[in-house]
């Protein structure tokens, strides 16, 4: 799905920004010295810092600094990070704020530019990439998945015996940085549901497009299940991660269902949490519906990334032949074909 993401930065920020990113690019490291390298950072095409210099890496001679700049300028934040650990220049070029700058507006598009910027410099010392790793932010390369089960009573053949089933279910629940997201109940497997899980699914599918936001940690989220009787899922998470940065955990809060009014619903990309804000927990505008507060199947949501859904990887079975490849080689071979 084509992103519906636009950036737009007022002059005097982008001012501010360049000056930044200028000192970043002739900030002196005396201890490399220690080591006998020279290590400088890649510099965007054109500017002032750039100096005639001559690296001894093989893929550095081969590849110029203005393309290597350009490939990390179209990776993500988490690959950012992969490749900030292959040689020590490319992890001071990955320090370049320009990259966190535009992850993060991205990432947080909902709170505004200026917004953004305010919340940098009170809370994150100006630092892109430490707001990246310390501000919540719902992760939108993969999905959410909560796993569930319950009993029910099966059919008793013989009367000195009562069979009981545990049966297994699980939410799935994709997030977009415009503020909308995807949810589907299912006994299936991710495999199979993350196949399904985009705004281009039929109806067969039981997939369900929602409206949510975020404030701090807390996510208030709701979906609307058309039919008959319009029934609204109200969901409440808190955000978190099991290391700094990572954002890989929701737990579910509460989880209501209320009945609406046919008046209430105009169409189907209606933002449904704008019309539910301030209802109470047992609040219900449809007699034929009362409202529910689920207390059970709350298990925690675990994030699970698109490149980990299925069992083959990019390169399949394969996957273990690169693994001992050197990545700067790797990389490399990328480019040249």
């Amino acid at each position: 799905m084509a992103s519906d993401f636009a950036m737009t930065i007022p002059a005097e920020l982008e001012s501010s920004l360049r000056l930044k990113t200028v000192h970043h690019f002739v900030t002196q490291r005396p201890w490399l010295d220690l080591y006998g390298i020279n290590v400088r950072p890649v510099a965007p095409f054109g500017s002032v810092s750039r100096k005639p210099y001559v690296d001894t890496a093989l893929i550095h001679r081969c590849l110029p600094d203005e393309l290597l700049f350009e490939v990390f300028a179209r990776m993500s934040p988490y690959d950012l990070g992969k490749a900030s650990c292959v040689c020590r220049k490319w992890k001071y070029t990955i320090r370049n704020p320009v990259f966190w700058r535009n992850a993060c507006l991205k990432a947080w598009q909902l709170s505004g530019v200026v917004e953004n910027y305010k919340i940098l410099q009170s809370r994150y010392e100006g630092s892109w990439r430490k707001m990246w790793l310390l501000r919540p932010r719902i992760r939108i390369d993969g999905l959410y998945v909560s796993r569930n089960t319950y009993i029910r009573a099966g059919v008793a053949e013989w009367k000195i015996t009562n069979p009981v089933h545990i049966v297994c279910y699980y939410r799935y629940m994709r997030f977009f940085p415009s503020g909308r997201f995807i949810y589907k109940n299912s006994s299936q497997k991710i495999k199979d549901v993350a196949k399904i899980m985009n705004f281009r699914a039929a109806k067969a599918d039981c997939v369900f497009t929602g409206h949510y936001t975020l404030s701090e940690e807390k996510v208030e989220a709701a979906v609307l299940y058309p039919g008959l009787r319009p029934t609204v899922l109200r969901i409440r998470l808190r955000l978190r991660g099991t290391t700094a940065g990572a954002n890989n955990r929701m737990d579910l809060l509460s989880l209501v269902t209320s009945g609406m009014n046919d008046n209430e619903v105009n169409g189907h990309d209606e933002d449904i949490l704008g019309v539910v804000e301030g209802w109470q927990d047992d609040e219900t505008h449809n007699p034929d519906v009362p409202a529910v507060s689920h207390k059970r199947g709350l298990t925690p949501f675990v994030f699970v990334p698109f490149e980990e859904v299925c069992d083959l990887f990019y390169f399949g079975s394969f996957g273990n032949i690169f693994s001992g490849v050197n990545k700067k080689l790797l990389l490399l071979l990328f480019v040249k074909h």
